[in-house]
Order: structure tokens, then sequence, then C-alpha cells
């Protein structure tokens, strides 16, 4: 696949990326001339999608995303979209739902390079099964990347100092085009020696600092797959209840939706659902983040480079079964408890049928980033096909 080019240049370093991207078609849809720079709002009467044939020109607003009208509720999640400059570029490219990549109270720093290989499971269909003894025994990971794109994300959720991301985020807020959306993604960090009261006080103050950017909405994250294997936030409902109790007391009326890993016990799925929705503190549910694998070379070595990270998050095509029976499980939660949330169906779509997979599986909304970031093109061809 060397002859196309992403839009997060996995052989670039995180910081580069930030810096210099977005690249290939995303970077094509940034007329230099008409960009905000990062940290200011676009010039008067400038719309980010009002003249260019990637945005959604119409405006409609025939969907809405927690609220928001939208063209089509179809965007990317949290993850590859790393400033303003990334998510502008999103929605001139017609993806309606841009995610301002998941910030901090502080500045924190990202895994080491390389974040990114690619990887790939044993099974005829590329795809990786929660449980499975394939993710403790080794999935192999490297730098040939095929159709249909799984990968690894090894990030660790580094964020900008508020003082610099406030600003950008609001300028990408403001880049949005006539319905279109820009999501932001915040969660909480772990600092050594914090208590638990701290730790709920820092998602709540983070919480706010985004509040203050103007953002309409907002979306939590609890499955950051860097922090722990065995430590995700989600898989602790009564935790994830009490901080997003002491974050809509921060936020007041504003809609929050939770990220969530999947969650294999559909009995702690179900108190997942009666601690946040069930309380009035949450109005929707966004999943699958990734799958955690023990990830090796060709000889059967730790995959990616250095202390902790034998195992990463895997996201793309392999990920897509798990996503969709998190979705199945959600809606069917969502019918038997009588309980109104949205469901943002998001892992492994690379093609417009798997639009429309999560779609029938209870989806309101679908988000790509793997298959967006190999596919700058995947919005515009999901909507020629509901066209169609």
């Amino acid at each position: 696949m060397s002859d196309f080019e992403p839009f997060y240049d996995v052989s670039r370093t995180y910081e580069d990326n930030y810096a210099k991207g977005p690249f290939g078609a995303f970077a094509q849809a940034l007329p230099q001339a008409s960009v905000p720079e990062r940290g200011s709002a676009p010039a008067e009467n400038e719309s980010a999608g009002a003249d260019n044939e990637g945005a959604s020109k119409a405006g409609t607003g025939a969907a809405a995303f927690m609220g928001q009208p939208v063209d089509l509720a179809f965007g990317i999640p949290a993850g590859p979209l790393l400033n303003s400059r990334f998510t502008t570029a999103a929605f001139r490219m017609g993806f309606d739902l841009a995610t301002y990549k998941t910030v901090r109270s502080r500045a924190w720093g990202c895994n080491p390079f390389p974040n990114v290989l690619a990887v790939h499971p044993k099974s005829a269909d590329g795809s990786l099964t929660p449980g499975s003894a394939e993710l403790d025994e080794g999935v192999l990971a490297d730098t040939n990347y095929e159709l249909p794109i799984s990968i690894s994300n090894s990030f660790g959720v580094p964020s900008q100092d508020p003082d610099v991301w406030q600003p950008d985020m609001r300028a990408a807020i403001a880049a949005a085009g006539p319905g279109q959306v820009l999501v932001p993604s915040f969660q909480g960090s772990r600092v050594e020696g914090m208590s638990e009261a701290e730790y709920i006080a820092d998602h709540a103050t983070t919480a706010r600092l985004v509040k203050e950017t103007g953002a309409r909405l907002m979306v939590m994250n609890t499955s950051c797959p860097n922090e722990g294997h065995n430590r995700l936030l989600c898989h602790d409902p009564l935790l994830v209840g009490r901080i997003t109790e002491a974050v809509k007391n921060e936020i007041g009326d504003t809609p929050l939706m939770i990220k969530l890993a999947f969650i294999p016990s559909d009995g702690d799925l179900e108190l997942m659902v009666r601690s946040t929705v069930g309380r009035g503190t949450v109005q929707g549910f966004s999943t699958i983040n990734t799958i955690s694998a023990r990830l090796v070379d060709k000889d059967g070595n730790q995959a990616l480079p250095g202390a902790g990270r034998d195992r990463s998050g895997v996201c793309g095509n392999a990920i897509r079964g798990a996503g969709l029976d998190m979705v199945r499980r959600l809606a069917a939660l969502r019918e038997r408890l009588g309980l109104d949330f949205e469901i943002n169906g998001v892992g492994g779509v690379v093609s417009p049928d798997d639009y429309a997979a999560y779609k029938a599986a209870g989806a309101d909304s679908v988000m790509s980033a793997t298959g967006a970031m190999w596919d700058a093109e995947l919005a515009h061809k999901i909507k020629a096909q509901l066209r169609a």
C-alpha cells in the first residue's frame, strides 16, 4: 500500500503528525489560504464546509446526534483527529461528526514511536474474538498494511496543555459546516498517589474545561487501552456512575456520552446502564474502543518496544464483530429497561455495508477511525450508497 497515504501518517511520530498533519487527501482538503491557524476561528462568514465538494452543503439536519442536527450521523471517533486542522479536514471530506482527540486537564506525553503497526489475526476473516486464547498467545504485528485494515493503537492518550487545546478546540467547533458537529472527547488522568476522590474531581475539572470552549456535547473516555489490560475504567460501572454524577454537576444539561470497551458480562453492562443512564447522568454510549491483545513480531517477540507495551489496543477490521455485538446488547437493554439513550457504533467500519450493519444492529450513529484513515472517501461512499 505504498501508493496510499493515510491522513495520519503512521511512519511519523505523533508529535510530527500534530505539527504537520493531516496528510494525503485530508491535506488537499485544506487550501492554505482558507485554513484557520490552530487556536483561531475561521474568518468571518467563512464556513469550513460551505464551498467544499467534500462537506455537507445542504445543512438540512436530516438526522441528529445527541440533540444536535446533522446531515448524516456518521463520522470519526476519538483518536486520529489530533487538532483543529484534522477536524476541519474531516468536515470538508464529508464526515459530519468529527471527534477532537481526547484531552486531559494537563499536558500528557505520547508513548514512544512506533504507535501504529499492521495487525494480522489468524482467522480467515481477520477478526479477533474477545476472550480468545489468541489475544494472550500473541497476534502478528508488522508494517505490512493490507486491506481490510487492522492496526495497533498504542498512543497512551497524549494531550496538550489546556492553554493549547482550549483555543484550538474553539477553532475546531467554529469550523463545522452546516449539518456538522464537533464532538469533544475527554478523560480524567490517573496520577501516582491520587485518591479516588481526586481522580473523580479531575474528570469533572476536565469536563468543565471542555464546556468552556463552547462545546454543545461531549464524550468521556472510560476505555483507554493503554492504562492497563485490567484497569479500564469501564470495568467498574459503579465508579463510572460516581464520576458521571460529578461531571454532570459541572456541565449541567450539556449532553454526555461515554466511550466503552467491550464488556463481556451482560450483568456488568446492565449495571453500567443503570448506574449512568438510570441516574440521568449519561445520554449515550459509544462502543467499542479497541480489543487488547499481545502483539508479537514474526519471531514471537514483543512487537512494540518499551516496558509495559507487550499489549496494545487493536482497532479496525478485526474488532467489527465485537463492536456489533456490543451495539446489539445495548439496544436490547434499552428496549427491555425502557430507558432513553443513544448508541454510537464504532469498530471496524471500513465500507458502506459496515455502516449499514451497525444501523441494523441498533446504532443511532456510526463512526470509523481506522477505516477512515485508510479511505478518506468513506463518508462520500456511504452517502452515495444511501442516495442510490
